[in-house]
């Protein structure tokens, strides 16, 4: 296929559709092909853009990763984040690489947490006092990777560049990120999905991409389970693309999954699985598939209005008054949406489907979102609806994406007439309306929730400066050089050591 010239007048982004799957694919690939769109390219310079151009570009995407990491250190009340090390940071990865330096295959929960393990272990080369800012850096710094990650991998659905900058900020400011995930390496991964659903609908254009892609997809496979649900959509990928070029996530993911299958078939044989019911609520599994959609109506649906916000509707009506009132406004949005504009209709629904699933999959593994009451400050399982959430934001962001790509074509097509008779062709009002609906929608969330009290502010978080003057203490006083410090559930042995203070 040769390609188009592009002529000097016309605009930057091409407007045309670029060929979906293969080239010269046909039938079912080809129409499944449109999942995975390559971004079209920007119009070639008069020559190579200078080191200078290119060292800024470098700088400005620093600068928002820094910016991003900032913003979510500042989201959590109280004792600030980089005081605390939360959950499992503590209890579980810091412990273990204290006494066993770089066993990084050891499974937890049922399965392995290879980014969470790595961190603590670096961790431990750091001063004692400074592990706090390190979890809470290394989350938040994560998150905003993810973010920037985000706004590259979209770039195929959605052209417009402001758009994918409103994406990539809804990553940062995920509304219930302060009640669990933010700014802590245990929760890291769930930031890691978001950008892994980016990852399988990418079709990068460079060897860099295709690399990043891969380690996104290694790197979240091997953090955590979950990512079974991208199996379904991986395969329709390879199906797809026939191309070996454009498998370089599948092969990531696929690394990852080797790296947790033999734990994760240990775990369930010795009966600490989920897959075989372990860590059941002592209150019994209930009826599973009533809970997960209980769940996803209630803490997904109703929670996309923002924490606050839904909060606030459902003290005004009840629950499932309050669930019916977003759920049909978001029906209402998303179907015009899919009535305008058919091309957005094979994404949205790959979207919600996938946030759906993923809500199905985790209760009935875990079965605590259904048995623990979720209240105004408390939502133990809240990491469960962040790929949900986020997936809704984007269903929303591809479809305005859409409106405006229809304007941009209409003008494309008509440049030499009047300006005067544009509008009668293409009316300026809608696109406008839906932006400004958009923007409205996220932001009500983002303002509302930036900073609030949640289980990361809960004394499950340890304040650590506290925490590192006993460990001195009893490093001082014992004549053994080990201390048995009281974490979480019980006692644990730590070498003085391996403790630099």
């Amino acid at each position: 296929m040769t390609p188009r010239t592009w002529r000097p007048g016309e605009p930057a982004e091409s407007t045309r559709e670029e060929p979906a799957g293969q080239d010269r694919a046909d039938g079912a690939p080809r129409v499944l092909g449109h999942l995975f769109p390559v971004a079209p390219a920007l119009a070639p310079a008069a020559g190579p853009r200078p080191w200078g151009w290119r060292a800024l570009a470098v700088a400005g995407q620093a600068a928002a990763v820094v910016l991003g990491a900032a913003l979510l250190l500042l989201r959590i009340p109280g004792i600030p984040s980089w005081d605390t090390i939360y959950a499992e940071d503590y209890s579980e990865f810091l412990i273990a690489a204290l006494q066993h330096p770089w066993h990084l295959f050891i499974q937890y929960n049922g399965y392995e947490q290879l980014l969470p393990r790595v961190v603590a272990q670096l961790v431990t080369y750091l001063p004692l006092a400074d592990a706090a800012k390190a979890f809470a850096c290394g989350g938040a710094l994560t998150a905003a990777l993810c973010a920037l990650f985000v706004f590259h991998a979209s770039a195929g659905h959605i052209r417009s560049a402001p758009l994918r900058a409103l994406l990539a900020a809804a990553v940062v400011l995920l509304p219930s990120a302060p009640m669990e995930i933010a700014d802590s390496t245990v929760d890291a991964p769930w930031y890691l999905l978001l950008a892994l659903f980016w990852a399988v609908l990418w079709r990068p254009r460079t060897r860099t991409g295709m690399a990043v892609a891969a380690v996104v997809g290694f790197v979240t496979a091997a953090s955590t389970s979950i990512v079974i649900v991208f199996a379904p959509l991986l395969a329709v990928r390879v199906f797809a693309l026939r191309r070996v070029r454009d498998q370089a996530v599948t092969a990531g993911w696929l690394a990852g999954c080797l790296v947790q299958l033999p734990l994760v078939v240990a775990a369930a044989a010795s009966g600490q699985s989920r897959l075989v019911g372990g860590q059941a609520p002592a209150s019994g599994r209930g009826d599973p598939l009533a809970d997960s959609l209980s769940f996803y109506l209630h803490d997904v649906v109703l929670r996309s209005a923002g924490w606050h916000l839904s909060w606030w509707l459902e003290s005004r009506t009840t629950q499932d008054w309050a669930t019916l009132i977003v759920g049909v406004a978001l029906a209402a949005a998303l179907g015009v949406i899919m009535a305008g504009r058919p091309q957005t209709r094979p994404f949205i629904a790959v979207a919600l489907l996938t946030g759906f699933v993923v809500t199905v999959l985790s209760v009935f593994l875990t079965p605590w979102p259904a048995a623990l009451p979720v209240t105004f400050h408390s939502e133990v399982e809240a990491r469960y609806t962040a790929l949900p959430l986020f997936l809704i934001d984007a269903a929303l962001v591809v479809g305005v994406d859409h409106v405006l790509r229809g304007r941009r074509a209409a003008t494309a097509r008509w440049p030499a007439l009047r300006p005067a008779l544009r509008p009668a062709l293409r009316p300026a009002l809608r696109p406008a309306l839906a932006v400004a609906a958009l923007v409205a929608f996220l932001a009500a969330g983002w303002v509302t929730d930036f900073r609030y009290q949640g289980l990361r502010s809960a004394p499950s978080a340890h304040q650590w400066s506290t925490v590192v003057a006993d460990w001195r203490h009893a490093c001082a006083a014992s004549p053994t050089g080990e201390i048995r410090a009281h974490v979480r559930y019980g006692y644990w042995t730590i070498p003085c050591d391996r403790l630099r203070f």
